[in-house]
């Protein structure tokens, strides 16, 4: 199969050779937001239903460790036999994983279903950067990428709906089971590209201590969350343990100088933390603050999320449409309208908030994620080569991951210190503010990231 491309004005995500991979990839990301949406709105009836309601949040903490793990052991696969076992097995698990949850009679098994399906999320995840990197030229990636952040659109507007239907309906059982067939759709559609993948280069460095850092994260990233979603008394020291795993991890997971803002790829690997842990920090606190503040509706509430999907999908096609504009400008853009966006959603914490604008601000906010998101991602493929873009696409979510629990979790510990679920706006305004600052940041650090290449 041809791999490489001669640059020409516009993006051939569909010719004959490549329409089937672009087809499931999309598919197969789509599938993974469907899922992700539905489980959030039918866990109550869920856990309800099994008797589980005093774990409700396990099967969430649950899918997020599973993938953590398999994100980093499906890079290192990646780099050491290609991106075909992955992309075979992670579906695999991912369907058996819908299977067993939807066939589960307790809340066992409805763990080791979410086990499965974070297994298989986090592997498909990681193997599909480095297929992106494969089949498609550099020149096409930012069109492959603003595709795939279109693909979050449609479940983030009908997801939620749909779910909730089936669930009243017939069952929550079918919020898995009804994606199982479609599952199988992708991965036959990526057989045919799979079976004539170039030869692989194995990666020959040995990269000592992944699995045990890979449980650590694991660990450290499930043990982050919960603290964030009960910020309060020993939960708090659970936060606290889980820090103190993550940090030796992180040394082995992450580029050497990830922390420390080192230029070229270690910069763009930290960028994706601060982008997407700022943004989803402060995102998350936004319904919270319109239903307890400005005495929205639950409903009410959830739409600056949706006019902010739209924002991202909308941004991501725009700048898809422009390859030969540098992607670190494209990043600095990005971290502009998103400091932005929460400077301004920083104004209707107050009672007196203009709580009407906050879908237009979010929408703002949103845009400057599909700019810069989508470019992060091409700037990694580009720093990498045949033997660590599975590492370093690893090392990407990883990064993603890590920002958001860290700073969500900072929110609710503020939120629990210095003000209550009911009265947010002490929290929710140094919060905001400090979140724009971390943004800002990542618009002067971008300046750090200089045109990518092997050597970074």
């Amino acid at each position: 199969m041809k791999t490489t491309g001669t640059p020409t004005g516009k993006s051939n995500l569909w010719t004959a050779e490549r329409r089937g991979p672009t087809v499931g990839v999309v598919l197969l990301v789509t599938l993974l937001a469907f899922e992700n949406m539905g489980v959030s709105t039918a866990m109550p009836r869920m856990v309800a239903d099994l008797g589980g309601n005093d774990l409700y949040a396990w099967p969430f903490l649950a899918f997020l460790a599973a993938s953590v793990v398999a994100t980093v052991l499906s890079g290192r696969l990646s780099d050491l036999r290609g991106p075909r076992p992955s992309l075979l097995v992670g579906p695999a698990l991912f369907l058996v994983g819908l299977l067993v949850a939807g066939a589960a009679r307790d809340m066992g098994l409805l763990l080791a279903g979410r086990v499965l399906q974070g297994l298989g999320g986090g592997a498909q995840v990681v193997a599909i950067y480095v297929l992106i990197a494969l089949v498609y030229p550099e020149r096409d990636r930012p069109a492959v990428f603003g595709l795939l952040a279109s693909a979050w659109v449609v479940p983030s507007l009908v997801g939620p709906a749909l779910a909730g239907w089936l669930t009243e309906v017939l069952s929550w059982r079918w919020v898995f089971l009804g994606l199982a067939p479609f599952v199988l759709v992708g991965v036959l559609l990526l057989v045919p590209v799979l079976r004539e993948l170039p030869p692989h280069t194995p990666d020959r460095n040995t990269r000592r201590g992944l699995p045990a850092a890979a449980l650590g994260a694991g660990v450290g990233v499930a043990a982050l969350s919960w603290a964030a979603q009960h910020p309060r008394g020993l939960n708090l020291l659970v936060g606290a343990v889980g820090l103190v795993v993550l940090a030796p991890a992180l040394r082995v997971l992450l580029p050497k100088g990830t922390l420390t803002a080192r230029p070229g790829l270690p910069m763009t690997i930290l960028a994706r933390g601060l982008l997407a842990g700022s943004f989803f920090a402060v995102e998350a606190f936004i319904p919270l603050t319109l239903t307890a503040v400005h005495g929205y509706s639950a409903i009410a509430a959830g739409i600056p999320l949706t006019l902010s999907a739209l924002g991202w999908s909308a941004a991501a096609w725009w700048q898809s449409r422009k390859p030969d504009v540098p992607r670190e400008k494209f990043v600095r853009w990005g971290f502009a309208l998103s400091a932005a966006g929460i400077c301004g959603v920083t104004l209707i914490a107050p009672p007196w908030g203009p709580a009407w604008a906050t879908p237009l601000l979010w929408a703002v906010g949103g845009a400057g994620m599909g700019v810069a998101m989508s470019s992060l991602s091409v700037l990694t493929l580009a720093a990498s080569s045949d033997v660590d873009r599975g590492f370093n696409s690893s090392a990407l979510q990883i990064s993603d991951m890590l920002g958001s629990a860290l700073l969500v979790g900072l929110g609710g510990v503020l939120v629990t210190a210095v003000a209550s679920a009911t009265a947010p706006t002490a929290a929710v305004v140094p919060f905001d503010l400090l979140m724009a600052g971390l943004a800002v940041l990542g618009a002067v650090l971008a300046g750090r990231l200089r045109p990518a290449t092997l050597d970074d």
